[in-house]
């Protein structure tokens, strides 16, 4: 069975149009019609040649008189009201001819809209509806689009990014894996314990590397249960845990703070402090560094900072550290390049939980590195 087109939007409005005219007439109408007909009597009845006829019945002839001005008023009163029903009638055919025509207008620029949004792809976000025209409802909904697609432009190319770079660090430690293998082979001799070790390292890499993209994949899907947990103490355990790491690279770690309740997941906040402390210890001075923790509570929300001294960074360099797979200035392999997901994940997991990450280079060099979070 062929299904009717539902209706356009032009077709309502023009339909709406139509419908309150003759409404609104039908209704001017009926009380016109009204008023009219309560004074439609006959004030004044003139008989002519009473004088002349005394002994006539006068008062039938007034009453005869009276019902036929009567009956002439209504008959003129009805008359009107059929031609004024033919009026309203056609002025409800122009009205709808009007109200197709101001829908039309009305509703072009939102075609247009239609269109370009229709023309643009993957491939031309960087297109935009840029509407002209005063300040209404319908320039506010195009500003409303062009900064959807801007924000879907810039997450494109941010998953592009990272689907290259997981694709290059996933197959870092392939290729080593197989140049290890290959040179095994080829050298029957080789001691098999020192090839045994490089593997067991680039496989503990690898499952790092697989773990942190577990890691930051729920972060982004949320899937979580929430709780009422305090930030302050799980900075604590995440300082306590690194702390002997702090202590081969000769960093000092100085906390302060006060309480921080909030609310989300434990494991995952947990996995925020230790990021933040871990990358602070890492990116700092050869020697003699400093990391600064602190936990604090504002009017509608705690916040954590950590801090540390380190090389100067430029605000550029800055804007790009919570990308994934993007260690500052230091992209070699040493012995502690992680795998450039540690303030990517903090990100994630700071969004997670209603929250913003806020990275600020430090005078004199290093990073500070500020979550704000909402209170439990």
């Amino acid at each position: 069975m062929r299904r009717i087109p539902a209706p356009t939007i032009r077709l309502r409005l023009t339909l709406l149009y139509g419908g309150l005219f003759l409404i609104s007439g039908a209704v001017l109408l009926a009380i016109a019609y009204v008023l009219f007909r309560r004074a439609s009597g006959a004030n004044l009845v003139v008989l002519p040649g009473a004088k002349a006829n005394p002994g006539s019945n006068v008062r039938e002839m007034a009453e005869r008189a009276y019902a036929s001005s009567v009956e002439r008023n209504t008959d003129l009163l009805h008359q009107g009201l059929l031609r004024s029903v033919l009026v309203l009638g056609v002025m409800t055919v122009i009205s709808v001819a009007f109200g197709w025509l101001v829908a039309g207008r009305v509703l072009r620029p939102l075609r247009e809209m239609t269109a370009t949004t229709r023309q643009i792809s993957e491939r031309n976000l960087n297109e935009r509806l840029a509407l002209p025209g005063p300040r209404d409802e319908l320039t506010d909904l195009a500003d409303t689009i062009d900064g959807l697609l801007a924000r879907l432009e810039a997450h494109v190319a941010e998953q592009q990014r990272f689907a290259a770079n997981a694709s290059h660090e996933l197959r870092t430690p392939l290729a080593t894996t197989q140049a290890l293998l290959d040179v095994a082979r080829n050298d029957p001799h080789r001691d098999d314990g020192e090839l045994v070790e490089r593997l067991h390292d680039v496989n503990s890499r690898a499952i790092d590397l697989t773990e942190a993209l577990l890691l930051l994949s729920r972060a982004d899907q949320r899937s979580f249960d929430r709780e009422e947990v305090d930030l302050s103490l799980l900075v604590e355990e995440a300082v306590e845990a690194l702390l002997p790491s702090a202590a081969r690279r000769g960093v000092t770690i100085e906390t302060s703070g006060e309480m921080a309740p909030t609310t989300g997941s434990r494991a995952l906040l947990l996995q925020l402090a230790t990021n933040l402390v871990q990358n602070a210890i890492v990116h700092n001075l050869p020697g003699g560094g400093t990391v600064w923790v602190a936990t604090g509570t504002r009017r509608d929300g705690v916040v954590l900072t950590v801090a540390n001294t380190g090389e100067e960074l430029t605000p550029r360099m800055v804007s790009t550290l919570d990308e994934p797979f993007l260690r500052g200035s230091e992209r070699t392999r040493t012995d502690h390049a992680g795998a450039g997901l540690g303030l990517a994940i903090v990100k994630s997991i700071a969004q997670a939980h209603d929250g913003t990450l806020t990275l600020t280079a430090r005078d004199g060099g290093g990073l500070q590195v500020t979550v704000d979070l909402p209170a439990a």
